[in-house]
């Protein structure tokens, strides 16, 4: 089960959720005045904050109010020959030069969006608009985007000690639509404005469940695994693999803690999701480090040691092997 709302109250059905092999356990949903939530927060875990307010001039955004006032700037809209949206970098294409990305990126008007989304078949391709929120929208969205809540936003900014804002990434898609499994190197308040999305966490200590691609890869910080169809010969893990899951609807906050994995849809039937994403800069590294080291500590450092192994070699596809050279009947086996 997602939730631990009753049908009566929550504006959605279990039918309107894919189905999974894997268990999950649900997200606490509090208020965002709960003593609760700073003990979740200060823990990096996740929680869903049912009245913070975040976004609240935005609830009236559609899809007629955006065509009507987000101005004529440019849009980056991701098209997809299935419902899946898998993130790339089109920066490390070049590293690899057999990928071939399972969508494209395409600019256009919002009217063009509209336009487009209002044309699509059964069996058409799918839409996905994800667009960083800068000065070329109209007077009308920037006095919603005033009227967020950055008071509490900008305390618990300072409570946790993160880093500057970096973005508030505007999120517009079809019903269905899923990005899958990946994490992100920054905190993430998830505020949803309009229908409902499932949102499946993973913490960063279920790493070698979810087989992310290499560093250098395209594709990097996302899952290899097929949640619909997983391969457990290549991927045995994925069997002991738990998440954490919610549906938000609109008003609803959800913290994504830095390098927590995410899988997020909008539901089945649903009609579109709109969602912006505030994204902030982790806290600095503290001076002096505790032991055990957390697990996203040793995400980072994995991280890490795989980028300065591919500028040290040269060459990304050395990297692979340099590492099982090392480990090797040196590290996969119990000493004598």
């Amino acid at each position: 089960m997602a939730e631990e709302q009753s049908g009566d109250t929550r504006g959605w059905s279990e039918a309107q959720l894919r189905k999974y092999t894997f268990a999950t356990k649900a997200i606490p949903r509090m208020s965002h005045s709960d003593p609760r939530v700073d003990a979740l927060i200060d823990n990096e875990e996740p929680v869903v904050l049912t009245d913070t307010n975040l976004v609240y001039p935005a609830l009236k955004w559609d899809l007629e109010y955006l065509q009507e006032n987000i101005g004529d700037g440019v849009f980056s809209v991701y098209v997809a020959k299935t419902h899946k949206f898998l993130y790339y970098d089109e920066k490390k294409m070049s590293n690899f030069k057999n990928f071939k990305p399972k969508s494209r990126r395409e600019e256009m008007k919002f009217s063009e969006f509209v336009e487009t989304l209002g044309k699509i078949g059964q069996h058409d391709e799918r839409y996905y608009l994800q667009q960083t929120l800068n000065d070329t929208v109209g007077k009308k969205i920037v006095l919603d985007f005033l009227g967020f809540n950055w008071n509490w936003a900008n305390k618990q900014q300072t409570k946790w000690n993160w880093g500057q804002l970096t973005s508030n990434l505007l999120l517009v898609g079809m019903e269905g639509n899923v990005t899958p499994a990946h994490y992100d190197e920054q905190q993430n308040f998830f505020a949803q404005i309009k229908g409902y999305k499932r949102c499946i966490l993973f913490p960063p200590d279920q790493f070698d469940c979810l087989y992310p691609y290499p560093v250098h890869h395209p594709c990097d910080r996302q899952s290899q695994v097929d949640f619909e169809n997983p391969d457990y010969e290549r991927f045995p893990n994925f069997r002991n693999i738990v998440g954490y899951e919610t549906v938000v609807g609109p008003g609803d906050v959800l913290h994504i803690p830095m390098y927590w994995w995410h899988h997020i849809e909008s539901l089945l039937n649903g009609g579109i999701t709109i969602t912006v994403n505030f994204w902030y800069k982790g806290a600095p590294t503290p001076k002096k480090i505790e032991y055990p080291l957390k697990s996203h500590q040793k995400v980072a450092i994995m991280r890490n040691i795989e980028k300065m192994l591919g500028e040290a070699l040269g060459e990304p596809q050395e990297v692979g092997p340099l590492l099982r050279m090392m480990i090797k009947g040196r590290y996969d086996q119990p000493y004598s």
